[in-house]
Parts: structure tokens; sequence; C-alpha cells
């Protein structure tokens, strides 16, 4: 089995980014460690990407603690810059990013909740039990790429300050992309499944792009282009964002979708039965650069200093 090797190529140009996603399921706890290059969440970036300013100029960690399906911890600190400490390492402010020799991944996160600075310091590591995916194209002629680097690993929770250690499934992802997202990819949402036997990852698309399937397990990585499908049974947010009701692993539906986080241009979602457990998330990048919405941003981030 391919192991994920060193870290791949970083944003540079003004309206770049890319990101680190990876979350676990283990017993009642979930969570979601997130580092950005070019943030995602940042208001500031979405204002100075259109100025020239650089992606590792606006930096992010993210992490988000649940338990039962209700936030514990939230941590989204913005950061000037960000450090290639190796070739196989990532720092933003205290947090690291760590490609080990032997194929692990660590993500080490060591800041503050936001906005009041209450300290944490979690450690999620994931040892890979599939290859590497291929790096797929999301919409045609659009230059946004996603690759499914760890869709199905053992994982390793560990916040001390909550006395939680335990252990499950963990998954790990990257994104990147020229150009900033809402300039011209409007949005999406996706979902990642684990079952039994395999990890299922749907990726749905806007104007009527057939959505992409990762499916990972023991007979190694498969993605496939799926056929334009039916929109899914949706409701609204108290935000006025439209979220699937039920999260389904292919054609299966594992169950009610749980609402995690919700805001004017994102959502993140949970549904779990028996030995399957989904998480997705629901992005409406263009909402995210209005004005009104880039302001309420800045109340769920804060902004740290370079280590």
């Amino acid at each position: 089995m391919r192991p994920l090797g060193e870290l791949p190529a970083l944003p540079d140009e003004a309206g770049a980014y890319r990101w680190f996603y990876a979350d676990v399921t283990a017993g009642p706890f979930s969570a979601v460690c997130i580092f950005m290059l070019g943030s995602l969440f940042s208001p500031r970036y979405s204002v100075a990407a259109r100025r020239g300013g650089r992606p590792m100029e606006h930096s992010a960690v993210n992490f988000a603690l649940y338990h039962e399906g209700v936030r514990r911890l939230w941590v989204l600190s913005e950061y000037p810059r960000a450090e290639v400490v190796s070739p196989r390492q990532l720092r933003i402010g205290r947090s690291t990013l760590t490609y080990s020799d032997a194929g692990t991944v660590r993500m080490d996160v060591e800041d503050w909740t936001a906005p009041w600075g209450r300290p944490v310091r979690a450690s999620l590591t994931l040892e890979p039990m599939t290859p590497v995916g291929e790096v797929v194209r999301l919409m045609p002629e659009l230059p946004h790429y996603w690759q499914a680097l760890a869709p199905r690993s053992k994982a390793r929770l560990e916040v001390p300050s909550l006395g939680v250690e335990a252990g499950g499934l963990g998954y790990h992802d990257t994104n990147h992309g020229d150009e900033l997202l809402g300039a011209r990819l409007s949005g999406w949402h996706w979902a990642r499944t684990h079952r039994e036997d395999a990890t299922v990852v749907d990726y749905h698309l806007p104007e009527g792009v057939p959505p992409l399937r990762v499916t990972a397990g023991a007979h190694g990585v498969r993605c496939e282009r799926g056929s334009v499908q039916e929109p899914p049974c949706t409701s609204m947010t108290g935000w006025g964002l439209r979220v699937p009701t039920r999260l389904h692993a292919g054609n299966e539906v594992v169950g009610e979708a749980r609402l995690l986080e919700s805001s004017p241009f994102y959502a993140r979602l949970e549904a779990r039965k028996g030995p399957c457990d989904s998480m997705g998330e629901v992005a409406d990048f263009r909402r995210f650069h209005s004005p009104f919405i880039r302001w309420m941003a800045h109340f769920r981030t804060r902004m740290g200093r370079a280590a």
C-alpha cells in the first residue's frame, strides 16, 4: 500500500487555497480538524485575495469536538503565516500536521477556543487502512480539486483537557484550487460514510455536474462519476441554508441528519445507524462573500499570532 509521503504542493497565488481535512468517529465522540491555507472561513482572505493577498498569509486551524451530537469545543484561529517545517510537516500557530515515514497522519492542535480564548490541546492520529486516492477535478474547466488521502483509517483521538482518549475510524482528504471558492464554483455538499466493510464518499456538485463517489476498502480506492440524480429530500436551516434531511451511503439511507454546525453559508451534519456512521457538509460559497456574512464570520474566528 502506497503511504502518504510528503506534503503536496502548497498554494502561493492570490485567491488560491489548500486545506487538509480529517474527522474521527470514536464511540460517543466525533471530531473534525482542518488545517487551511487560504482559509475557507476567513472574511479577511475573501477581501485580501482580490487585492493580491496570499493564501499563506491567511492560514487557519479549525478543531471541533462533539459528544453525542453536541459541540463541546470550537477552535477557529487565523494566523498571518504558516511554516513548512519539513517536507512532511506543516505548522500553523502552535499546531502541526505531520506525515510520518511510516505513513501515519498526526494533527496536533495547541490553540484557544473562539472567540473567548479557552486553551485547547488535542491530537488526532490516523493509521491509513487503504491507499491514497487519485486527484480529481471537481468541475469541468474549473481549477478546483479534491483527493482522498486516507479515506479509511484507524484513528486515535486525545483531548487531555476534557479527559478524552478514544479510538475509532478516521477519514482524511485535501482540497485545493487556484481561485477563490464562490468566484465560479458556487458550492457543494458531500458526505462520507464508514460501513463495516468499506468507506463511501459521495460528492454532489452544482449545475447538473454528475456526482463523484469514492469507495475505499480491502480492494483499494475506486473513484467514479455517477449519473445526475434527483435532488435529495432537503429542509431549510434557521439561516435559510438548504441541507439534506437524511445522509446516504450510495442508495442506503444511514439516518436522519443531525445538525452539528449551522451558519448562513455552511452546515456540518452527522447520522448514525448500527455500524454505519456518516459525516457531511453543505457549503454555499457565494453567500460567504456577502459583506454581511463576512462581518458575522469575525465573531466565530480568533486572530492569533505566528508561533
